[in-house]
Order: structure tokens, then C-alpha cells, then sequence
């Protein structure tokens, strides 16, 4: 499995698109958390094995990772009629992340989970 490649100690930065820029690496336990309930998330909510919306720039040793969110996939996966790229709905990254605005709207649920996520302990 590709997480089981994410060394969740290395200093990740994460980062849910449209919300606060992190200012620091999240400690390995909460790496370990956000790698694991994003994939329930992931799995629970994407039935389609056409469209990976899970990249890295390098599947063995990644330092950067894109994960888009199964709500709003559009032309990322091909499957929008609008020509207009779709970000990503999280980051991982081992370099901070600069601030992205979604065009998209962030659903309360998706924020809801976000800041359950980052008032929960590791």
C-alpha cells in the first residue's frame, strides 16, 4: 500500500486547501493519524479504480503529495465538461505549503472533520 511507503516521521506539512496555512511539520503521530483516516475517507467514499486521485511525486520516496477530494474531482478525473483545473483538497509536503484558494466550496462536513482533526491528539 502507498502509505505504508510515507515515512511519517520526516517532517510532513498538512494542509487542507483553503484553510489556515500550517506553519510547522506536524508531529509523526498525527501524520500517522491524517494518512489513516484520509484513507478510510478515501476508500468509503471513491468507488471508481479509472481515477487515481491520490499523486506523489515519487511513489517510492515521496516528498510531496496531492490528495483530491472525492466530492469534487471534475476534470481532474475527466469527468467535467469545464476545462478549469481542480486543486487538490490536501497536501503533504516536506517543504511549507504556499496558501491555495479553492474555487470550490469546502463542504461543512469535509471542515468539520478538519478541525476535528487538528483539535484531536495524535
Amino acid at each position: 500500500m502507498f502509505w505504508d511507503k510515507v515515512d511519517a516521521d520526516a517532517g510532513w506539512y498538512l494542509y487542507a486547501v483553503g484553510q489556515t496555512v500550517p506553519t510547522a511539520p506536524a508531529p509523526a503521530g498525527k501524520v500517522a493519524q491524517f494518512m489513516r483516516e484520509l484513507d478510510e475517507l478515501l476508500r468509503r467514499e471513491h468507488h471508481e479504480d479509472y481515477c487515481a486521485i491520490v499523486y506523489a511525486d515519487d511513489l517510492e520516496k515521496p516528498n510531496f503529495i496531492k490528495i483530491y477530494d472525492p466530492g469534487h474531482l471534475g476534470s481532474s478525473c475527466g469527468s467535467s465538461a469545464t476545462k478549469s483545473s481542480v486543486l487538490p483538497g490536501w497536501l503533504m509536503s516536506k517543504t511549507p505549503p504556499r496558501e491555495l484558494e479553492s474555487r470550490a466550496p469546502v463542504t461543512g462536513q469535509r471542515k468539520r472533520w478538519w478541525q476535528a482533526f487538528l483539535g484531536s491528539p495524535a
